[in-house]
């Protein structure tokens, strides 16, 4: 995506392509792994997440991109694709920010960011 911001409604579309995949891989997981499917889903963002993601943008730390995806998602949890992907909600993100600050990325004393970690599946 090159050049082109993130908008609400390619998001949209988006949640709703990934979600049939998700039920469609669950749908069949249980029979075919001998043990029930972990969480798979994308929650659409609510009021809150909404309101936490417009303090996001206060902070100045994160991309506009980043602001419209917790605007328009909650969360992320695959606990079943590959080796499982999760993104935190961003009432959390704000959370860790208020209790470790923003790090830096090497670039200078006024270069400042977030941390996007992987977890791991266990999670």
């Amino acid at each position: 995506m090159s050049g082109v911001s993130l908008s609400s409604a390619w998001l949209a579309v988006w949640i709703s392509r990934v979600s049939d995949s998700l039920q469609t891989m669950t749908a069949e997981f249980e029979r075919r792994h001998g043990f029930p499917p972990g969480t798979n889903q994308v929650r659409s963002a609510n009021p809150d997440d909404q309101a936490a993601a417009r303090a996001l943008a206060e902070r100045d730390l994160a991309s506009a991109d980043l602001v419209t995806l917790y605007d328009n998602i909650g969360d992320i949890a695959w606990a079943d694709v590959g080796n499982g992907y999760f993104v935190d909600p961003v009432p959390d993100v704000l959370l860790r920010l208020k209790e470790y600050g923003a790090v830096g990325d090497g670039t200078g004393d006024e270069a400042r960011g977030l941390v996007i970690e992987p977890f791991p599946t266990s999670r």
